[in-house]
Formats: C-alpha cells, sequence, structure tokens
C-alpha cells in the first residue's frame, strides 16, 4: 500500500542503516525511500493517485534530478555522512558513493551533500559546508594537537547537532553523536584537562556532565552549554536558553 504505513516502512530500514553506518542497507533502501517520499509528496499537491496495484510507482531519471528528490537525497546522505564520520568509517561513505554513482549516475540525489565531506572549502559560509569540513577531518582522522582537541570537538559537535536537528534523522544522528561527544569529552577528563581554560571550575562542571549516562540530544545540549567556557566559546543568551530547554529533561 502506498500510504504513510509504507513510508515509515521503507524508513525504518534506511534509521538503522544510518545509525549502524551500514552502507550495504543504506544501499538496498536508499531508492524506497526516494520513491516513497516522491509519491507522497506529489499525491499531498494532487499531482498523484494511488496506482490500481497499490505499488509505490519507481522515478524516472528526470525525476530523479527533480528539486524535491535531490532534497530529500541529500538529507539522507548527509546524514549517513555525519554518522559514518563520528565512527571514523571512510570505507563507508566510499561504498555507498561507488554504488550511487553506479546506479544513477555522478549526479545522483545526494551528490551535493557528498560534495561538502569530500571538497576542500577554504570559506565555509553555509552549516552544511561546517559542517561536511568537519565531517571530512574526522573521516581523515585528521585530530588537532591536543591543545586545540577539547576546543575543535566542541565546534564540531556544535555543527553536528545543530544540522541533525534540520534532518528527517534527528534521532539516528543523535544517538552516535552523544557517543561521540561522551568518548571525546571523556578522553579530555582524562588527558587533556591541562588545556582548558579556568581548570579548577571547569573540570567539577565536565565531571558532572559526564555523570548524565544517556546518550541523546539532551545530553549533548548540556555538554555543549556547560563545555562551552571551558574551550573559552562565547554564546549569546538567546542561544544559552536554547541549548538548556534541550538540555531539561520533563
Amino acid at each position: 500500500m502506498t500510504d504513510m504505513a509504507e513510508l515509515k516502512k521503507r524508513k525504518e530500514p534506511l534509521n538503522l542503516a544510518i545509525v549502524h553506518v551500514d552502507p550495504d542497507a543504506f544501499i538496498a533502501n536508499f531508492m524506497g525511500w526516494l520513491e516513497i517520499t516522491a509519491f507522497i509528496t506529489a499525491q499531498r499537491a494532487g499531482l498523484a493517485q494511488i496506482p490500481a496495484d497499490g505499488k509505490t510507482p519507481t522515478l524516472s531519471a528526470e525525476e530523479l534530478q527533480s528539486a524535491g528528490v535531490q532534497k530529500v537525497g541529500n538529507d539522507a546522505i548527509f546524514a549517513f555522512c555525519m554518522t559514518a564520520a563520528l565512527k571514523g568509517d571512510q570505507a563507508a561513505v566510499d561504498k555507498v558513493e561507488a554504488a550511487l554513482i553506479e546506479s544513477m549516475g555522478a549526479e545522483f540525489p545526494g551528490a551535493s551533500a557528498l560534495w561538502h565531506f569530500r571538497s576542500k572549502i577554504d570559506n565555509p559560509e553555509t552549516l552544511e559546508d561546517f559542517t561536511g569540513q568537519a565531517g571530512k577531518k574526522l573521516l581523515a582522522a585528521d585530530l588537532p594537537p591536543p591543545p586545540l582537541r577539547s576546543k575543535e570537538n566542541w565546534s564540531t559537535g556544535l555543527r553536528f547537532f545543530e544540522k541533525a536537528r534540520n534532518s528527517n534523522f534527528i534521532h539516528e544522528i543523535m544517538y552516535p553523536l552523544a557517543k561521540w561527544t561522551r568518548e571525546r569529552w571523556t578522553e579530555t577528563l582524562e588527558k587533556g584537562v591541562a588545556f582548558l581554560q579556568h581548570i579548577e571550575d571547569n573540570v567539577p562542571v565536565l565531571r558532572e556532565a559526564l555523570g548524565d549516562t544517556r546518550n541523546d540530544q539532551a545530553f549533548t545540549a548540556n555538554m555543549l552549554l556547560k563545555m562551552a567556557p571551558a574551550v573559552d566559546m562565547e554564546l549569546n543568551e538567546e542561544y544559552e536558553g536554547f541549548l538548556r530547554s534541550l538540555a531539561r529533561r520533563n
């Protein structure tokens, strides 16, 4: 049946592929996600009716290049690249790219999202630029020296956090991001406190923040909020309030 139940059915395996950075599962389920989202969008616009056989229509080469399909593809590819970057799994990204080029050509839906992780952007301007360039460094295991590492981890976490919140795969990105955030700040606590600002004030705050054992959006928001002073980063009052609201659990 071509409906919201079918949407959920097709999204679930893609969700898992993103969370677990499984390139084979992502490749296998990517086209199905493009098809169902394109059809439901057209149906809501009054441009499509449920086929007599109940099967979701396939997409033509022309339809694959439409703005709507490209947008959905970019979102899914960006999400996969983000979780792959958090695991440092360059091979997974390479495999997805090669398979999609083979099946759909170089301009496959999502190719422009991948570009942000592949290209060298000297003057990043958009959130996608900043996130992709941070992801590119993670995929290449390009670590800054210890004095700069915590600050770069914080900045990377912020970019990934903001981008995740704009994705259809927010929960699938947030869990790996929270795990990565915990690992990086645990490493700082064990090996890098000497490079933090105002150590006597911020180390107890770091310990307390890491005491939250749940790997979710609230944990990541709290780490960004509490560790900004430790890496000499200023947040305006509005953004502090925003993070504080996300860090609060009901």
